[in-house]
């Protein structure tokens, strides 16, 4: 299996490779299309990866699909696997769309310029990569030798949904968190940027820019919102592979979903309520996985996969339409 996990790491290394040193040479705001043509093309290499997961679990290539899942006690064929695989990278998709409107608000505050928030964006996705893998290898070990995991990961999510779904204060700004603080207190931080430096000599000291701060910002606000989505695709599958590789296609498109919804943040008013029910669906999947497959069936994940799209597409239209009969008639 190790082929397997260094093939799928080189063809990352290879994709972030061309989105700095070729699409995103020098810095510059993505439009619209730009950002929208980057999604599409990274959903389209999920779709095209779907069918490579359905092949390899099914051939057992590289040490694919020989061993038993810690979620529901099977073997994964290829079917099976890409189901997974596909839910779980709509399921990490839609959460991280949370992420993108926080980071936006980070840049706002720190009033970081458009034509550098992709700098940061890119570093902030390597970082996000390590992150997430190790939290993805201690969960998956977690899972496979404490199946009750997943009912304390089941838990955590329907209170989570719940709680976000009627929370209405608003969070401290950016610039006023603990971290934001932690920073000024140890490092010295310029007001003006460098460039596209994240650090700067200045009589003979290291100096933090504000880009750094931001990217520092980003990483953290990542971190925090893994320990919702990070529990969610483990109601889904245990098999850390299928696992990473649906967080990291999802990593992928956050940067470029920022560019393309960041400024249409308001239009998308019941985000909230779509996100807070799909973090109260898997968990009750993962407390009620038992039941739930031996009255569903095999079709479990299928359904999984239809109800996480179908309320995110309900959460679109009724956006677009709130939105919509908000706006004064000329």
């Amino acid at each position: 299996m190790i082929w397997a996990w260094s093939g799928f790491i080189t063809f990352v290394v290879i994709l972030l490779a061309l989105d700095l040193g070729v699409f995103n040479k020098k810095a510059h705001a993505p439009s619209m299309k730009e950002a929208l043509l980057f999604t599409g093309g990274v959903m389209a290499l999920a779709l095209v990866f779907t069918a490579v997961v359905w092949v390899s679990y099914h051939n057992h290539w590289l040490g694919l699909g020989n061993h038993v899942d810690a979620v529901d006690k099977q073997v994964n064929d290829g079917r099976l696997a890409a189901v997974k695989f596909l839910t779980g990278y709509v399921i990490e998709l839609s959460l991280s769309m949370d992420n993108v409107f926080v980071i936006a608000l980070i840049f706002a505050h720190l009033r970081i310029p458009v034509h550098l928030q992709h700098r940061v964006l890119f570093w902030g996705i390597l970082g996000a990569l390590v992150m997430r893998g190790a939290m993805i290898g201690v969960g998956a070990a977690l899972v496979a030798r404490y199946h009750w995991v997943l009912y304390v990961f089941g838990a955590f999510l329907v209170y989570t949904g719940v709680r976000m779904l009627f929370t209405t204060t608003e969070e401290d700004a950016p610039g006023e968190t603990w971290v934001m603080r932690q920073l000024r207190k140890y490092f010295p931080i310029t007001d003006e940027f460098h460039g596209s430096h994240f650090t700067v000599m200045i009589n003979g000291r290291r100096w933090l820019t504000p880009l750094a701060v931001a990217l520092v910002l980003v990483e953290t606000t990542d971190l925090i919102f893994a320990v919702d989505s990070i529990p969610a695709i483990f109601a889904i599958t245990a098999d850390p592979f299928l696992v990473f590789t649906s967080n990291v296609f999802a990593i992928l498109c956050l940067r470029s979903l920022y560019f393309g919804l960041a400024g249409l943040i308001e239009r998308f008013k019941y985000l909230k309520v779509s996100l807070s029910l799909i973090l109260a669906l898997v968990g009750v999947k993962m407390l009620a996985g038992g039941w739930l497959r031996a009255l569903i069936g095999e079709s479990l994940n299928f359904w999984m996969l239809g109800l996480v799209a179908g309320i995110l597409l309900a959460g679109a239209v009724a956006s677009n339409w709130g939105s919509r009969s908000t706006t004064p008639a000329a």
